[in-house]
């Protein structure tokens, strides 16, 4: 580990192709609002990655351009303190491009290609042979410039996502060994509670996705919020009240597993003591769907509703996002310029600087 480095340092981010949902903020959205008032944690940074967007939406920027201002509303609505933390824009960090380029001369396109998660990703896009934008194919390598540019020790993102990270320490410990140490090995933060490692979609699939149509953004009115509780996947053989009902794999019951506790349970509903009271009714019988659902939707809608009132705020107030990402991207332009700076002392290009030294000319 860089021996300047000695306090905790947070990055992450997401690309801006729409707006946030409730599965990203269970996967690491939560888990940045507890990092953000640890004190253990000298700086914390959140990345609109835009840059990234634009590699498989190089066809369709005013999405990405338009995402970015949605992003960052989510982002304040749900908590995220501009005081404690720094919101920046990828595309506006030069640094960052520039780190990217010196990675990709250490790693191999076959490692590339055996990354998991880029695999996957190819695969749901539909890509078809040939047709993958470079800049897509590489995302690891420009995701591995992003986190340690900033010297990051902790990146809180999706379980799927390690696959990612630890191609971001092998690349740590290539610079590290073939030039000098200044990088740091990355760790990933996941939450907690495994309900929430991926959230899946309000039809049952393993994943909620905005192409699937199945999910529920932060920014949901309450009606649209009762609608797509409403009409969420159960358990397809609990057709009557009475009918035992299954727990696993039911999707209402996973996301009060994620979002519900035993006391907020039991001010909603009194007749339960706990979630699990509430499982054991649903598995003897006695107890439909539409009850439950009722259930989830008050869960949610308490959850959604302070999103709701300080998104409001920050609509009707734009100059105040536009400062607050000016300022965050300003202080992301310092801190990676740093890392740069040291990386090319070590890389050995710091010509003028060298020459300076050696010949007494500027630098």
């Amino acid at each position: 580990m860089a021996e300047n480095n000695k306090k905790k340092i947070m990055l992450t981010g997401d690309r801006p192709t729409g707006r946030l949902h409730i599965g990203h903020y269970v996967g690491s959205l939560r888990q940045r609002l507890i990092i953000q008032d640890d004190p253990d944690f000298e700086k914390i940074f959140i990345m609109i990655a835009d840059a990234q967007a634009l590699t498989d939406n190089a066809d369709d920027p005013e999405k990405v351009r338009e995402s970015v201002f949605q992003v960052a509303l989510d982002y304040l609505s749900i908590g995220i303190d501009p005081k404690k933390t720094h919101i920046l824009i990828q595309s506006q960090v030069p640094a960052l491009h520039e780190i990217t380029i010196y990675y990709m001369n250490l790693v191999t396109v076959a490692r590339v290609q055996r990354n998991p998660t880029v695999k996957s990703e190819i695969q749901m896009r539909g890509f078809g042979e040939g047709s993958i934008p470079v800049g897509f194919f590489t995302y690891p390598i420009s995701q591995a410039s992003d986190i340690t540019a900033f010297l990051a020790t902790t990146v809180p993102v999706g379980e799927y996502q390690e696959p990612l990270l630890e191609q971001c320490r092998e690349i740590v410990r290539k610079f590290n060994a073939t030039y000098g140490e200044v990088l740091v090995e990355p760790e990933i933060y996941l939450p907690e509670n495994k309900t929430c490692l991926r959230l899946p979609g309000t039809d049952g699939h393993a994943k909620m996705s905005k192409s699937l149509g199945n999910t529920i953004y932060l920014s949901d009115s309450e009606e649209v919020l009762k609608k797509k509780v409403m009409s969420m996947y159960t358990d397809p053989n609990h057709l009557r009240v009475e009918d035992p009902g299954t727990v696993e794999g039911n999707t209402v019951f996973t996301y009060l597993d994620a979002f519900c506790t035993d006391e907020q349970l039991h001010e909603i509903a009194p007749d339960y003591e706990t979630l699990e009271d509430l499982k054991a009714h649903y598995r003897r019988g006695g107890l439909g769907d539409v009850k439950v659902k009722k259930i989830l939707f008050r869960v949610l809608n308490d959850f959604l509703t302070p999103i709701r009132e300080r998104r409001t705020y920050y609509e009707a107030h734009p100059e105040d996002v536009v400062e607050i990402l000016r300022e965050g991207t300003e202080e992301a332009r310092k801190q990676t310029e740093e890392t740069l700076k040291r990386m090319k002392q070590v890389m050995q290009i710091d010509y003028f600087d060298q020459w300076a030294e050696k010949f007494g000319t500027e630098a």
